[in-house]
């Protein structure tokens, strides 16, 4: 019993943390139309800025989170300056593979300045095991529960309840219409770029301590954030979130019992059966073919 929950509690820690990259992924999809391929190497950034800051700023990792915050925010507003607004006028191929060029310019950099070696960022408030009903749990997979909560709850309050948030839904669903409306559209474009990498970056930091981070990691974790999102319905936010969460629990129950490997691989399996049995995935409005 006590190992179910732990388990139970690892998926959903690091379910949340890919929420977050999923959010970020998904913000980007529905504000532009395109796929953002470097979701994935923004999050190995956030995560080794965490790195980074740790000697300069030696307090625990959520005081370091709103540093990691502005920081990647900004880093978000240079990749949409550089790779999605010359590029936005042009096939949909074009920011596809702008944004998969600057995946493999950070992926270069990070390992010029960090090497290949995994590093480790500082936990939230600490790595010591709280006593909960008798069982033992990690205080970094709570405290990642607490702080994915929160931040995906704040966004959700900005896009729900204010005018800021309106406004970058209006862009969302019909960029033309809103500027024809006064929405300063590109303006828009450019928040939505920075939230989704800001987003990237907590994540980063939130993974960074229980599963380390690499120059290379990126690559699975845009794997994981696409299959999030294709498995909770394209463009959805909650069916991001929920797919996020499912994934994590499927991938660390597996894993539980067979292997890593193994896990991925019937991950995989399962995605194909979710594209052939529900297309628009969980959350996804069906899609009607023309005769």
């Amino acid at each position: 019993m006590a190992t179910a929950l732990q388990l139970l509690l690892n998926g959903v820690a690091l379910g949340a943390a890919y929420a977050l990259v999923a959010l970020g992924f998904v913000l980007v999809l529905n504000a532009t139309s395109a796929v953002n391929f470097a979701q994935g190497d923004l999050v190995m950034a956030g995560g080794l800025l965490a790195v980074a800051l740790a000697p300069l700023i030696p307090l625990p990792g959520i005081v370091l989170l709103p540093v990691v915050l502005v920081l990647m925010a900004g880093l978000g507003l240079l990749l949409a300056a550089a790779a999605y607004l010359p590029l936005r006028r042009r096939p949909p191929v074009s920011v596809f593979i702008s944004t998969i060029a600057v995946g493999i310019i950070l992926q270069n950099g990070a390992s010029v300045l960090f090497g290949p070696e995994p590093r480790v960022a500082p936990p939230l408030f600490g790595d010591g095991l709280w006593r909960i009903g008798g069982v033992a749990v990690a205080e970094q997979s709570v405290a990642i529960v607490a702080v994915a909560a929160l931040l995906i709850g704040v966004q959700q309050w900005v896009f729900g309840r204010t005018q800021l948030g309106r406004r970058l839904r209006a862009t969302a669903q019909d960029p033309e219409m809103a500027r024809a409306c006064g929405v300063p559209v590109t303006a828009m474009i450019l928040i939505t770029f920075a939230i989704g990498t800001a987003c990237a970056g907590a994540a980063g930091l939130l993974l960074a301590n229980r599963y380390f981070v690499t120059p290379t990691a990126g690559g699975d974790l845009i794997l994981k954030a696409y299959i999030a999102v294709t498995v909770g319905g394209w463009g959805s936010v909650p069916g991001a979130v929920a797919g996020a969460l499912l994934i994590a629990l499927f991938e660390v129950g597996v894993s539980s019992v067979l292997s890593y490997p193994v896990a991925l691989g019937a991950l995989y399996a399962t995605l194909l059966v979710i594209l052939v049995v529900r297309p628009q995935g969980l959350f996804g409005e069906a899609v009607r073919r023309r005769a």
